[in-house]
């Protein structure tokens, strides 16, 4: 994959099976967009703000988000009003991947942008053809 042409996708996820299953789609399916992890909201905000004085871990250009909302310290939901708040961040493109089938959940990712709302499949199969068809989706993308 052309490095310019690179997405830097952020898989903001704290339980480790989901990671792996996340880790596996992407070698089935051989996805080679660099793949960062962060276990909750606060240290995905780390990594994209960068420590004080230091450049961000991820590269600032070309960013996705795949984010879980059943996290601890801080939830999907807080860190995307997180997000939305920095003007620095607030373009980042987000798409949900999560187990929470609640209307609420739904209804606040989208009030807050989210370029889509993906329920977790139970088995890996399905899971990797949820994956197959995002990488086609931010393929297509214009992403800054």
């Amino acid at each position: 994959m052309l490095q310019e042409k690179a997405i830097n996708i952020l898989l903001v996820e704290d339980d480790e099976v989901d990671v792996m299953n996340v880790k596996r789609a992407f070698k089935k399916n051989k996805i080679a967009n660099p793949l960062y992890i962060a276990s909750n909201g606060l240290e995905a905000l780390e990594m994209l703000r960068g420590e004080e004085g230091s450049m961000p871990l991820i590269p600032p250009r070309r960013r996705l988000i795949l984010l879980d909302l059943n996290m601890p310290k801080m939830n999907g939901l807080e860190f995307l009003h997180e997000l939305r708040g920095d003007p620095k961040l607030k373009v980042t493109p987000v798409i949900v991947l999560t187990t929470s089938d609640e209307d609420r959940d739904r209804v606040e990712a989208y009030n807050m942008n989210v370029a889509g709302y993906i329920l977790k499949p139970v088995t890996f199969s399905k899971f990797a053809e949820v994956m197959a068809t995002l990488n086609k989706y931010w393929t297509l993308c214009e992403l800054l």
